[in-house]
């Protein structure tokens, strides 16, 4: 008897874009697991894996909200269900209401926001059930960022030019940069890292690449004197991928971003990233 239900099946296929039959053998052997299941069918070479992993087919928009003086800014995603009305201007102005709230209020987290009062009487969560029944649709605030700092800057990118914007990043710099902080942006926009540094990266993170570096060179087969410095060198471009200061910059990929950086004699002190749905 089978050990996943079709819901397994569909979902490692979203998660994956791998075939049917792959997605079927990869939890049998996996018992089951799906997030097993994901690294079963990357170790064996299914391509594009570690890239749709996390996938939502989510629609909606990403707004910001950055001070005159570039001190302060605030990033929002709020979803819906279509694009149909993700461009309408009432499912704007919800989400433009939304980021001026929190520049307002900074709030600790999203359970803090949605608790908040946005207007007498009405909290965000109530004001975000109003817009659920007026726009028809299931409304979500999803998430936001806020950074109070020396330059705070937005980039605000649309993937479809009769829709709002589906990404937005949020940067932070310890002096004030405006050209840097644009090209940085759209920089982290375009190679979505996941992480400002390799110091930021887990451990734990850091080792289960490793493990999966070192199983796919034995599924392929490589000799065993070399694996080492096989599964380093994959455990390096896994880096060099998911931390922005190790990325080639988008401008000139003969440099690092720190590279970039430290030629402008700016540091980058955070970032966020938002992608509709992701």
């Amino acid at each position: 008897m089978a050990n996943y239900t079709a819901a397994d099946v569909k979902k490692l296929r979203e998660l994956t874009g791998a075939g049917m039959m792959d997605c079927k053998n990869a939890l049998v052997e996996a018992e089951g697991e799906v997030e097993k299941a994901v690294e079963l069918l990357r170790i064996k070479g299914q391509k594009g894996v570690a890239k749709r992993e996390g996938r939502d087919a989510s629609n909606g928009a990403v707004v910001s909200l950055i001070a005159e003086d570039n001190t302060s800014g605030v990033l929002v995603e709020l979803n819906c269900e279509t694009d149909f009305v993700a461009k309408g201007d009432k499912f704007v102005v919800v989400a433009d209401a939304l980021a001026a709230h929190v520049a307002k209020t900074s709030p600790a987290d999203l359970e803090a926001v949605l608790a908040s009062e946005i207007n007498p009487g009405q909290t965000v969560q109530q004001f975000v059930d109003e817009a659920n029944a007026t726009l028809g649709e299931k409304i979500v605030f999803r998430r936001f960022a806020q950074f109070n700092g020396a330059f705070v800057s937005a980039y605000m990118h649309r993937t479809d030019p009769d829709l709002p914007p589906a990404i937005g990043v949020l940067v932070e710099l310890d002096s004030a940069n405006a050209a840097i902080a644009k090209d940085v942006a759209q920089h982290i926009a375009a190679f979505a890292p996941t992480y400002l540094s390799r110091e930021e990266i887990p451990a734990e993170a850091l080792e289960n690449e490793r493990r999966i570096a070192e199983a796919t060179a034995r599924e392929e087969g490589k000799p065993e004197a070399a694996l080492e410095r096989i599964v380093e060198g994959r455990v390096t471009g896994f880096v060099k991928e998911n931390a922005v200061l190790e990325q080639a910059f988008a401008k000139d990929s003969k440099k690092t971003v720190q590279k970039v950086l430290d030629e402008a004699g700016v540091k980058l002190v955070r970032f966020a990233r938002f992608r509709v749905g992701a």
